[in-house]
């Protein structure tokens, strides 16, 4: 039986300031996407992915898309000022929101006046990162947080997803040195590997989460420096760096699942490839452009561009 979280006791010495400690951050809660096509994104989430359906206990709008019993992808319908944005945000698990709230009131950050209570018993708040992103921290409720074991968290009954864990989120990114000042600095988050599409370019920088093996992965954009959505980019070239990854053991064996269930009916990638990072990747699009970046938890080859300086996450023991 595997454990759910493997903290090393290096690590609970969390940055300390104002008299408090920081909470743990275990890993990805969910990643909250707009769009403006609900059945059809239902259609994506459901058929093609296996997710599990399910009211949303935060926001009576939107509608959850579950991956186990406590990672999900949360579907909202667009602001008015969406334009060519589909990501809303991107939220962390953590033991402890009233104390996360503080600490991070204590270290500069605007916070809300307190934290809010989910139907569901989860409490939750959101900040803003430097370049304006919305920031999510969820605890879930004490008996999800009890569950040690992989195997009981990821059982999801009336769901078969096609991988069992999220494993990163990735966004546009104008600045890694603004950016590091609160994931990096503030955060703890831990690098884990960075890279690019040619050499002397740097196009992605993955760091964890510190008390678990999910990342965030910078998506640097080489438009304009500042904040927001450069003017020039498409909703589709948006997709692809905004995104979400499942993890999944077996590549050949994932992409043969898909296909022979007819669970290719979207706009996907045509065969899997090798990333830069030396693991072997999928993408598949939902019906707004969101990429999802099907991956295997270990490389399969020497990645490009810098050695992996974390461990990798656990396999989940699904195809």
């Amino acid at each position: 039986m595997s454990s759910r979280l493997l903290v090393p006791a290096v690590l609970l010495l969390a940055l300390s300031g104002a008299g408090q400690t920081r909470p743990p951050i275990l890993g990805i809660s969910h990643v909250a996407f707009y769009t403006s096509r609900p059945s059809e994104a239902e259609r994506f989430y459901v058929h093609d992915l296996g997710l599990k359906k399910g009211s949303d206990p935060e926001n009576a709008d939107g509608v959850r898309y579950y991956v186990n019993q406590e990672q999900f992808i949360e579907i909202l319908p667009p602001p008015p000022n969406a334009g060519v944005n589909r990501l809303g945000y991107i939220a962390y698990i953590t033991t402890d929101a009233s104390a996360m709230r503080r600490w991070l009131g204590a270290h500069g950050v605007t916070v809300p006046q307190d934290v809010y209570h989910a139907a569901d018993g989860s409490v939750w708040f959101h900040v803003e990162d430097p370049e304006g992103n919305t920031v999510g921290f969820t605890q879930p409720t004490a008996r999800l947080l009890a569950i040690k074991d992989t195997a009981e968290l990821y059982r999801l009954a009336g769901a078969d997803p096609i991988g069992h864990r999220i494993i990163h989120a990735g966004m546009l990114v104008h600045s890694r040195q603004k950016e590091d000042t609160f994931y990096r600095k503030l955060l703890g988050f831990r690098p884990y590997w960075y890279g690019g599409m040619a050499p002397g370019k740097l196009d992605w920088v993955a760091q964890q989460v510190p008390n678990g093996h999910d990342w965030l992965e910078y998506m640097l954009t080489s438009g304009p420096s500042g904040s927001g959505i450069p003017p020039h980019i498409s909703r589709q070239e948006l997709g692809v760096l905004d995104h979400f990854s499942l993890g999944v053991v077996n590549m050949e064996r994932t992409v043969t699942l898909l296909d022979s269930e007819n669970r290719l009916d979207n706009r996907h990638q045509h065969g899997p490839q090798l990333g830069k990072d030396g693991k072997w990747q999928y993408n598949l699009y939902d019906p707004d452009g969101t990429r999802v970046e099907l991956m295997e938890f270990s490389p399969a080859e020497k990645p490009c561009c810098s050695e992996f300086t974390a461990a990798n996450p656990l396999p989940t023991g699904q195809p």
